[in-house]
């Protein structure tokens, strides 16, 4: 009884931790669908526009660039989950040890500077930032540039999407701001379990607020680690007033991003090589506390 409950408990758990990446997925198709039937269908609102050779035109740019971004979110997302960014596998070095290496009691291994363990993937990650429970994996040095890369184009494909959306919000709120369009803007579930809104506006308004939180949280997670990057920093340093590993702007972002920083960012498949092991760091400044 006890296996069987521990395989149950062990199973729920496993659904559980999919759980964010199922509702990421399912969230940002529903998005780009939405998107997609507001260019085709309602865009241009003039009747006779619908079938000018401007229209197609205008059509055609919109379509490639959400699709552009779409592909970009999904590519970098199914990278950085394939990307391993923990110690296995790795050969973190002979009997030597630098200053700053440690050891993990529960990998019963010493682990390198800006290595930590992660409870939740249970093993060391080398230069671990964070654990993502969006993604349900840990950001390291091996899956940062995809990481980073991802939350930018979530971040353009999410901008796009509100500005498609302000004909949403001007149509609910066409008649004035009333009560009837105040609580279709913020609670549609309520208003589509009453009976006060159709299925159809309920998943306009949804939608449309779905893409302004969006927006607004992953924008608050971009530049907290574009700054992060600048600084030659992890999320597991911000609070420390030193940087010893800060190298200057351009040598920070070449670390985290590779040698082609300036345009790996467009495609995840151009190559990038990183300039260092996850393992070995240049400092510029004691690893220690000042005593």
């Amino acid at each position: 009884m006890v296996s069987f409950r521990s395989r149950v408990l062990g199973g729920l758990a496993k659904i559980v931790s999919h759980l964010p990446v199922v509702l990421n997925t399912v969230l940002v198709f529903s998005i780009t669908a939405e998107v997609s039937y507001l260019v085709l269908v309602e865009a241009p609102l003039e009747p006779d526009q619908k079938k000018t050779d401007w229209s197609t035109k205008w059509k055609a740019l919109h379509l490639f660039a959400q699709y552009f971004m779409l592909i970009n979110i999904t590519w970098n997302a199914l990278l950085f989950l394939r990307t391993n960014p923990s110690i296995r596998g790795v050969f973190l070095g002979g009997d030597v040890l630098g200053q700053g290496w440690r050891y993990c009691y529960t990998c019963e291994t010493h682990t390198p500077p800006r290595c930590s363990h992660c409870y939740d993937c249970n093993v060391c990650v080398l230069r671990r930032d964070h654990h993502c429970v969006f993604f349900g994996q840990c950001v390291g040095f091996r899956n940062y540039r995809y990481f980073l890369s991802c939350l930018l184009f979530m971040w353009a494909g999410l901008l796009y999407a509100v500005v498609m959306n302000a004909e949403v919000f001007i149509v609910i709120l066409k008649e004035g701001v009333t009560l009837h369009s105040v609580l279709l803007l913020l609670v549609p579930w309520i208003m589509l379990v009453s009976g006060q809104v159709t299925a159809r506006a309920f998943a306009f308004a949804f939608i449309a607020d779905t893409c302004v939180v969006g927006f607004l949280l992953v924008m608050a997670f971009l530049f907290f680690h574009i700054t992060l990057m600048v600084r030659g920093q992890t999320t597991r340093e911000w609070y420390s007033t030193r940087r010893p590993y800060n190298l200057g702007v351009l040598a920070n972002i070449r670390e985290c991003l590779g040698q082609c920083w300036y345009i790996c960012w467009l495609c995840p498949l151009i190559p990038s090589p990183l300039p260092g092991d996850g393992i070995h760091f240049k400092v510029t400044g004691s690893l220690e506390p000042a005593q």
